[in-house]
């Protein structure tokens, strides 16, 4: 069955589209005039105006970031002791810094990082191979 979804390529260049069209109606400051009852985004700021994606569209997005995820650790594993303290350096670097608000995606990020440098590190020495409790699909 042929996948109906429209291409996220072709989606993203109507919405980019959507975005630099000039109107007559637009405020002087460039953006959309607000709607009765809605306030409008702050300058320099565009309201998100893309639909949500699909179920098939965050598959795919979940099998891309696999595979992105896949493929810089095999680069990780061919990285030299520098680089590789590198990328350690810049999960510190984003973690949260005390008397800064602590934002849980950031530190999550950060402890990914640290993850794919470590597994790079054991694919690198041969010692690679799934754990017992890793869920399949």
């Amino acid at each position: 069955m042929p996948d109906t979804t429209p291409d996220s390529r072709v989606r993203a260049n109507a919405i980019q589209s959507q975005g630099h069209t000039a109107s007559p109606d637009k405020d002087k400051d460039g953006g959309e005039p607000a709607a009765s009852g809605q306030t409008a985004p702050p300058t320099g700021q565009r309201a998100d105006c893309s639909p949500p994606l699909s179920d098939a569209e965050l598959v795919q997005l979940r099998v891309r970031v696999i595979a992105l995820e896949n493929i810089v650790i095999a680069l990780l594993a061919q990285s030299s002791e520098r680089q590789l303290e590198l990328a350690r350096e810049m999960a510190d670097h984003i973690s949260p810094r005390p008397g800064f608000t602590t934002h849980p995606v950031t530190i999550h990020a950060a402890a990914e990082m640290n993850s794919l440098v470590r597994r790079a590190h054991a694919f690198q020495s041969g010692a690679y191979l799934p754990r017992d409790d890793a869920q399949t699909e």
